[in-house]
Formats: structure tokens, sequence, C-alpha cells
């Protein structure tokens, strides 16, 4: 191999804020925060999902707002309907 043109690989601490699980997994990414986790001093990466938060992952099925605007725009003014 050619030596300089490879990136650095190293391990990296990511945080999966959703479901505050800790990874210490290798990457080449290079981030500029660092934290200190289990006496060791690692590069720090910040998630919003991961494989411990992810539905397909955890089984959970989460309900997603699947109201369209016609239906939140007869929500908020139903009581002015009535009214009439």
């Amino acid at each position: 191999m050619r030596p300089n043109i490879h990136p650095q690989y190293q391990k990296v601490l990511f945080h999966d804020t959703s479901a505050d699980a800790y990874f210490v997994i290798g990457s080449t990414l290079q981030p500029k925060q660092t934290k200190v986790y289990e006496g060791v001093e690692y590069p720090y990466v910040i998630l919003d999902i991961s494989s411990a938060s992810h539905p397909f992952y955890t089984g959970e099925m989460r309900q997603a707002s699947t109201d369209g605007r016609v239906a939140s725009f007869n929500r908020k003014f139903a009581r002015f309907a009535k009214r009439r």
C-alpha cells in the first residue's frame, strides 16, 4: 500500500441522544470534540438515531403524525363551525 493516502482509523465514541446509549466503534471520522468514557478519552460524535433507538431494530412502533393539513385545519377551527 502507498503511505499517507489512507485516513487514520481510530476508536470513536458515538452517543445516541434519543436512547442515551454510547458505542465505541472503530471509524475514520475526525471529530473535534472529545469525551472521557470509562476512563478513556475518545473522539466524540453525537447521533440522533442509531440501532439502539431505531424502530426497525427495537421492534417498537412509534406513532408518527399522519394528520394532513386539512385535518389539522378542521380540528383547529371546528369550534367556529358549530356556532352557525
